[in-house]
């Protein structure tokens, strides 16, 4: 099975360059199922149910979150109706939706989790690793999922790189969004957990993280108040293609970006 991670769409350039990009990938490298990180997607903050379908239609089957998960207030009331959509996991039990998703395809029973890190990432997070210790667990267990993947939704590169080693030969793959730059250490780990730090973002090229870079100069260069607001313009999409085995173990897992 091959499992396509599409990094964190920002914003109406992020969700054209998935329209226009993601069929063609899908055919050619004989993507099976698609997972995409879609907690900027709503004009660079949040998601929305009307995303989630639009994105559905170009090929997508499953959504993870993030920090910005609730950023569209509206989203708390329309998650509960996605089956298909997974948030993070340890931040709040009362954050509404759900913790897995899980989806049969070639043989395989896959479960998606998502977890949020613990620093600098602007709210209080629990302990990525006790949760995602306990959700592997019941997705293997009680689930019967040979096919883990874990959305590791997280700013420092430190604790990426420690969760990845700490779920080595418990899930399939564990890759890095949030930081919207694709790092260059896409490897199989040495108990077979493939592992990426940050997969990239899918939006405009010439932005900063998918912001006008007008903006964000004048945020970080002058100090000015201003509201950022997505980039527009040329787009690319940033993920990974995670190749899996009849067992459910990573074999290997590429990097890509695919220009529009």
């Amino acid at each position: 099975m091959k499992i396509c991670f599409i990094g964190d769409v920002v914003g109406n350039c992020g969700r054209r360059v998935v329209k226009t990009v993601l069929p063609d990938l899908i055919v050619h490298n004989d993507i099976d199922v698609v997972i995409c990180n879609a907690e900027n997607a709503a004009h660079g903050l949040g998601c929305s149910e009307k995303i989630v379908n639009e994105l559905m239609l170009t090929g997508c089957d499953i959504i993870t979150l993030g920090n910005h998960a609730f950023s569209n207030y509206d989203f708390l009331r329309q998650i509960q109706n996605l089956d298909n959509v997974v948030r993070p996991s340890n931040v709040s039990s009362e954050w509404p939706g759900r913790d897995y998703c899980i989806i049969d395809k070639c043989g395989h029973r896959l479960g998606v989790i998502n977890l949020m890190g613990q620093i600098n990432v602007g709210m209080s997070a629990d302990s990525p690793f006790d949760k995602g210790e306990e959700l592997i667990g019941k997705l293997k267990d009680k689930e019967k999922c040979d096919t883990v993947i874990v959305d590791f939704h997280a700013e420092t590169t430190s604790e990426k790189q420690a969760l990845g080693y700490f779920f080595d030969g418990m899930a399939t793959a564990v890759i890095g969004t949030h930081t919207h730059v694709q790092t260059s250490d896409n490897r199989v780990l040495p108990g077979g957990t493939g592992y990426i730090t940050d997969s990239g973002m899918t939006g405009a090229v010439d932005s900063v993280l998918g912001m006008d870079i007008e903006t964000s100069l004048a945020r970080l260069a002058y100090k000015l108040p201003r509201r950022y607001e997505p980039a527009d313009g040329p787009g690319f999409m940033n993920g990974v293609i995670i190749d899996v085995d009849d067992y459910g173990r990573c074999r290997s897992v590429t990097r890509f970006t695919e220009y529009e």
